[in-house]
């Protein structure tokens, strides 16, 4: 009785959230081959009119995933430099709260109450139409100075969720700090400053537009692969990542590809990039754009392999070093239950050496009390455990 009432419960909860905000906008469907054209023989003779269109994006994701090396490939940027400045909030939503929690922030930084930050910057090896979106922003978090000499010196990319503020995660980054890791709080593609400015949300990252959101994972891996280039710049030897969400997919991704990362957490995860979309109650928008076009689930699976986890699994579980955490809600709306399992059911059958937790609200729900504290507790105990298991191995 007691469970099914706190179901219901947790449904409605989760369901408010997801709906609380008005500016979310259905765009229309746009196949964006003109994003794909410096990989893509078959993107470059195709365009929005081509009627063969739905066949075409399957056949460049199929192309993706047969050369994920070269689509993620990169050249590492020659133009890292750490600026100083105060933190802005950059809200993706308008509700009068939020509004007045930026306002809060810009009016502390310029009576002097708040510090400045550094940032890391640098140019996105991946080019797009928005020269703000191409200017990586990653918030620098060094670790305090170590009581043990020699000991090797560490760090972790933390992404937070789709449409984050500027501020979110940043909380980790000071928790891992104190465990003596460095944290690069990266701001994913079309995020807070990197948004362009003609957005009230972080739309270009996940859209109707396939090409651009195909574009946006490709620019995220290799942002993320270019931070820890930076780091070994530094000096730093050992590499993490932590993903929430949408920045969970991006995380996978890039350590899919990148051996150098030995850590990962996953905060809420999926095989199918094209599933959550069609089946989440925060891409509803989304959704609507590619039913109007008559397209079904599967094709929407399709045209997003390329992006989807389940494509480089076992690229992914060649890494036999490697320490992952899944962690999923077993009320969460927006990736469903049932495709985190999915991602625990191929752990499991190609032996990745992974730790599940699973928490007991949704996928909004696990940023509000008390359920963010239960989720923090997960992933700062994780990393602390694997970053010392990590120098152990190393010692």
């Amino acid at each position: 009785m007691f469970g099914r009432w706190y179901a219901d419960w947790m449904v409605r909860w989760e369901t408010a959230l997801t709906t609380r905000d008005t500016n979310r906008v259905v765009r229309p469907l746009e196949w964006g081959f003109d994003w794909l054209t410096d990989f893509s023989l078959l993107a470059a003779v195709s365009n929005e009119d081509s009627p063969d269109a739905l066949r075409r994006m399957v056949e460049i994701n199929q192309d993706i995933v047969r050369r994920g090396p070269e689509f993620y490939g990169y050249q590492t940027p020659t133009d890292f430099r750490l600026e100083e400045r105060h933190a802005e909030l950059y809200p993706t939503n308008v509700r009068p709260e939020t509004l007045a929690q930026a306002e809060r922030v810009l009016s502390d930084a310029q009576s002097g109450k708040s510090l400045p930050a550094q940032f890391l910057r640098f140019t996105s090896p991946v080019k797009t139409k928005y020269p703000e979106n191409d200017a990586v922003n990653a918030r620098w978090y060094p670790e305090p100075p170590h009581k043990t000499p020699g000991r090797k010196r560490q760090a972790i990319v933390v992404l937070p969720q789709w449409n984050a503020d500027a501020f979110s995660h940043n909380a980790l980054c000071s928790i891992f700090n104190r465990f003596g890791i460095a944290g690069l709080r990266l701001s994913k593609p079309y995020h807070d400053i990197r948004r362009p400015a003609e957005l009230q949300r972080s739309d270009y990252a996940v859209s109707s537009n396939v090409g651009r959101t195909i574009a946006a994972c490709r620019q995220a891996v290799t942002d993320i692969r270019s931070c820890i280039d930076w780091l070994q710049e530094q000096g730093y030897e050992q590499f993490g990542v932590l993903g929430t969400s949408l920045g969970s997919c991006y995380a996978f991704m890039a350590a899919a590809f990148d051996p150098r990362i030995q850590v990962c957490a996953f905060n809420h995860a999926s095989t199918q990039f094209g599933d959550v979309v069609w089946t989440g109650q925060s891409t509803r928008h989304v959704r609507a754009a590619f039913e109007a076009n008559g397209l079904s689930q599967t094709d929407v699976r399709s045209i997003f392999t390329g992006i989807s986890p389940l494509s480089v699994m076992d690229r992914f579980a060649a890494e036999r070093t490697r320490q992952s955490l899944v962690i999923h809600a077993t009320w969460d709306l927006t990736f469903l239950r049932a495709f985190s399992l999915d991602v625990l059911r191929n752990f499991r059958e190609r032996g990745v050496n992974y730790v599940s937790r699973v928490l007991p609200c949704g996928h909004y729900t696990t940023g509000e009390t008390p359920y963010k504290y239960l989720d923090g507790w997960y992933m700062g105990s994780f990393i602390h455990k694997a970053y010392k298991q990590m120098r152990e191995r190393a010692a």
